[in-house]
């Protein structure tokens, strides 16, 4: 009795007024996040003419699939095949996004679990690391992996990338909000080492935490380019070769860059609306929610 009361006096408290308003401050938010995603699939199937209207159309009066033809007579005619770029865009992000998971995750159980020595301070690092843009890293990323010989080559975009610092905040604290330490004195009592408590006992309690992981390295390094560090051409991604291609053209490419613009956005939004709710999942156990 007491809940329906409960119950009954929220829904007599809520303001109508209020309700039309927070719906609204909702469609308006909405509609600056759909619209610019509706204009980028509208542009791709663009007529040239109708890409240089003003004010631009939202939705395309005559569309046509000429931008994507284009697009792939273009890649046809590279001097470089193209399965070689999507071969290398393939190899770093499996590469990247696996190493990043296990090193990741791996370092936040030893932080979360074990909690060795200096973990505040490593932590307080990690958390002001978040801080910096990579433009201001640019610098002595370049300089340290020129020292180590990784100039041109894959393992400059790969390797550097399975120490990003956003997974190792996300799981450690996910590990500490999820993972009952009576589970891991149990399996310490059995006789269980470190690594079969990290891969058996942590790894499939806390699967939203590394399937953000996946997720948000996986949409990083899709659409890396690799300009600083990789200069032979059989060593390009897929998104530089794309975008040398619709640039080459000039205005004449506009239609062809849009196609470009499409492709490579929709791959990474697929894999966010499969995995959404993992993402919402782990930061709102992170605290990053908050």
């Amino acid at each position: 009795m007491a809940s329906r009361f409960s119950i009954r006096k929220t829904r007599l408290s809520r303001s109508t007024g209020g309700d039309i308003v927070i719906i609204l401050f909702l469609l308006i938010g909405g509609a600056f996040m759909v619209i610019p995603m509706i204009l980028i699939i509208s542009n791709a199937f663009k007529p040239l003419n109708e890409l240089f209207l003003f004010p631009p159309r939202l939705i395309v009066r005559n569309p046509t699939t000429k931008n994507f033809h284009d697009l792939m007579v273009m890649m046809a005619q590279s001097w470089v095949p193209f399965g070689r770029y999507l071969l290398n865009s393939l190899i770093i992000v499996t590469l990247g996004t696996l190493g990043n998971v296990f090193f990741g995750s791996l370092a936040a159980y030893v932080i979360s679990v074990r909690r060795v020595p200096g973990t505040k301070t490593f932590m307080s690092i990690v958390v002001l690391s978040l801080m910096f843009t990579s433009e201001v890293t640019r610098i002595p990323n370049y300089v340290t992996i020129a020292f180590l010989g990784w100039i041109d080559s894959l393992r400059s975009i790969i390797i550097p990338r399975w120490s990003a610092p956003l997974g190792l905040y996300l799981v450690s604290r996910f590990i500490e909000g999820m993972i009952d330490r009576s589970l891991i004195e149990a399996a310490e009592i059995d006789g269980a080492g470190d690594f079969r408590i990290y891969w058996q006992i942590v790894m499939p309690n806390i699967k939203p935490a590394w399937l953000t992981m996946i997720i948000l390295s996986f949409q990083e390094l899709w659409r890396t380019q690799g300009g600083h560090y990789i200069y032979s051409e059989q060593l390009k991604t897929l998104p530089y070769a794309l975008n040398q291609l619709a640039a080459q053209g000039g205005v004449a490419r506009q239609g062809v860059q849009a196609a470009v613009t499409l492709i490579m956005m929709i791959v990474p939004i697929i894999v966010f609306l499969i995995n959404q709710s993992k993402i919402v999942d782990t930061m709102g156990h992170s605290g990053m929610a908050n």
